[in-house]
């Protein structure tokens, strides 16, 4: 090999490793904000459990019944 070939080749091979180190950062950011993603995912789905639990323990009987209640004053 000649001297230019060799520059060239250890151009692409330096050029490489910078892509690599490259995406590997970026893998490793987009593997902090999946896991990020996850656990707010995780804490939402216990909050919806949370008011679901409590919507399902309303007390009906408090609440007004709609056919019994009068017709706002604008009808």
């Amino acid at each position: 090999m000649t001297d230019r070939q060799t520059e060239q080749m250890e151009a692409r091979l330096n050029d490489l490793e910078c892509q690599v180190a490259f995406q590997e950062q970026t893998i490793e950011a987009l593997n902090d904000a999946l896991a990020q993603q996850q656990l707010l995912i995780a804490k939402m789905q216990d909050q919806m459990k949370f008011v679901v639990g409590k919507m399902k323990n309303i007390d009906h009987s408090n609440m007004a019944d709609p056919a019994k209640e009068p017709p706002p004053p604008h009808y």
